[in-house]
């Protein structure tokens, strides 16, 4: 049952607890078999990787937040319509000190260390004055550069993995190649393999956010991020307070930088461990500001004059980017409102009954909507009057000054997708279709603090399919597309389940038609898996 709230999200009314979604599993490191029911289609040949937190405690210690549990690291290997799993916790530095100590000995973004209490008196009271050290628990996504696999949180450090053993193989810190702190967990690709991301750095003239560019080659096979450069340099407006990103936008020629009021207090954060708060207490919602989008040439790094303004909307996951006719056009998942981050602590999805309602209740949903940006603002550009060209589009832009344009964005979905909840964790047939005209893009329902359906929009007049069984939870769903695919949807959407209200959990890697979006097969795993962030397919040559 449910009623509506002030931001026109529906109340819903008993949820089921989903606590099993952050409980702490053991890991799996020798493959296992699974049980297959239906058929998994014979051409799927390579490893489904998929990474988020598996360990939400230390001896006696909790972590606070979803995003602190240590990084476990998953492998569905699919062959001959066969399916094995394995998984590992990722060998990260903040896993073995901890398991060393028996306690948290490293912070995490939720999670503030104690001091030691080995440590005397005075040695405890120094050691309140330490920067937090950066976590190199790479928990949210596996992501790849001059086609190794790494893995990858929002710190300065990534680990190189063997997407084979799922074995750490490298230890890599940006900081080392170029004046980054750190680097999102989802860089972009060009077909050519050179890939861009996006890291922070801060200096006495205050922070700025640097587009960064690493090469699709390596010179020598030990290579790793080697060549990367600083492409371009935005100066934060309020230096103390930069923007929270977690993506961007590329399309084939433009970085875009969408540079949000998610502020983060350095203040805050640094003075963190004096005050005993951790690093999400540094971050705050200001709906005063605007949304800004920063346009980078991707060829000549030359950041674009223009600028161009919505309102306060905060946006974790990108879905595509391309430029027709004179604009650049960027889909995206996005909501009114940018206190969620906040809300997904581990005390939060461990509620039930009306105290779980009600955390879900206070979050905005979120939405895929596109904006349309026009490309050839100059001196002859008209104020006042819509800028956008494209047939049938609801987005508006409006130039409002000489180097502003102000944005409104069109809706990408039905009515209907109110009542699955919104729509994250967003996926494309990419290899093919990112920074390209498209059709079609997957994504989770939420009607729950997770993802609780399998949703595919199609853009051809906004329809869904959707995939939901009762008390199963699917997470994002990764698409492979068909040998000789000819079009957008041909090949299999992949996606993890999970039943947290069982007793006896059930565990599947589902494989769903992506044209019909019907079930074609589902191998069971017989242990436990958490609820994860992110995952990749690894085609098998």
């Amino acid at each position: 049952s449910y009623t509506f709230n002030k931001s026109n999200n529906r109340n819903v009314h008993g949820l089921p607890c989903i606590e099993k979604i952050v409980s702490s599993v053991e890991d799996t490191p020798e493959p296992i078999c699974t049980n297959i029911t239906g058929k998994i289609p014979e051409w799927i040949n390579g490893s489904f990787l998929r990474n988020g937190p598996g360990k939400f405690e230390i001896g006696n210690q909790k972590f606070n937040h979803w995003f602190d549990g240590m990084a476990l690291l998953h492998q569905f290997k699919i062959s001959n319509g066969q399916v094995t799993y394995k998984s590992r916790f990722l060998s990260s530095d903040s896993y073995q000190a901890n398991k060393e100590h028996n306690r948290i000995a490293v912070s995490e973004f939720g999670t503030i260390t104690m001091p030691d209490p080995c440590k005397n008196f005075f040695q405890r009271f120094l050691s309140r004055f330490e920067l937090p050290k950066p976590t190199d628990n790479a928990n949210v996504s596996f992501v790849t550069y001059k086609g190794d696999y790494y893995v990858s949180t929002e710190t300065n450090v990534m680990h190189k993995v063997d997407p084979e053993t799922l074995e750490t193989t490298k230890k890599v810190d940006w900081s080392k190649f170029i004046a980054v702190n750190g680097a999102t967990a989802h860089p972009h690709t060009d077909p050519d393999g050179t890939t861009y991301n996006m890291g922070n750095s801060y200096t006495a003239k205050g922070a700025s956010y640097n587009i960064i560019r690493v090469p699709p080659t390596k010179e020598t096979p030990e290579d790793t991020l080697e060549g990367a450069t600083v492409l371009c340099s935005i100066p934060s407006v309020d230096k103390t307070k930069p923007s929270y990103y977690h993506s961007f936008a590329m399309s084939e020629n433009y970085v875009v930088f969408i540079e949000q009021p998610i502020k983060m207090d350095l203040l805050k954060i640094v003075t963190g461990k004096l005050t005993g708060k951790s690093i999400s207490n540094g971050i705050h919602w200001d709906p005063k500001l605007n949304t800004i989008f920063h346009l980078i040439h991707k060829q000549t790094g030359q950041l674009s004059s223009t600028k161009y303004f919505a309102k306060p909307l905060s946006t974790f996951h990108q879905i595509n980017a391309y430029e027709e006719d004179g604009s650049l056009i960027i889909d995206m998942c996005a909501s009114d409102d940018g206190q969620a981050i906040t809300n997904y602590n581990v005390q939060n999805l461990r509620k039930s009954g009306e105290a779980l309602d009600e955390v879900y209740n206070t979050l905005c949903r979120v939405f895929p909507r596109r904006f349309i940006l026009p490309l050839n603002v100059d001196d002859g550009t008209p104020y006042g009057q819509n800028l956008n060209n494209q047939p049938n589009s609801e987005a508006t832009s409006i130039r409002i000054a000489k180097n502003k344009v102000f944005c409104t964005h069109e809706d990408l979905h039905g009515e209907d997708l109110h009542q699955y909840g919104g729509l994250e964790f967003p996926q494309i047939n990419y290899n093919k279709y990112n920074t390209h005209t498209y059709r079609y893009f997957y994504g989770c329902g939420f009607r729950h603090l997770v993802g609780d359906t399998l949703i595919k929009m199609d853009l051809h007049g906004k329809h869904m399919k959707v995939w939901e069984q009762p008390g199963l939870y699917p997470s994002e769903p990764i698409f492979v597309p068909s040998p000789n695919a000819t079009e957008e949807d041909d090949g299999v959407i992949l996606s993890v389940v999970i039943t947290p209200n069982e007793a006896t959990t059930l565990t599947f890697l589902l494989v769903l038609d992506a044209k019909t979006f019907e079930e074609l097969g589902r191998a069971e795993v017989p242990v436990n898996i958490p609820y994860g962030f992110h995952g990749t397919f690894n085609a098998t040559a």
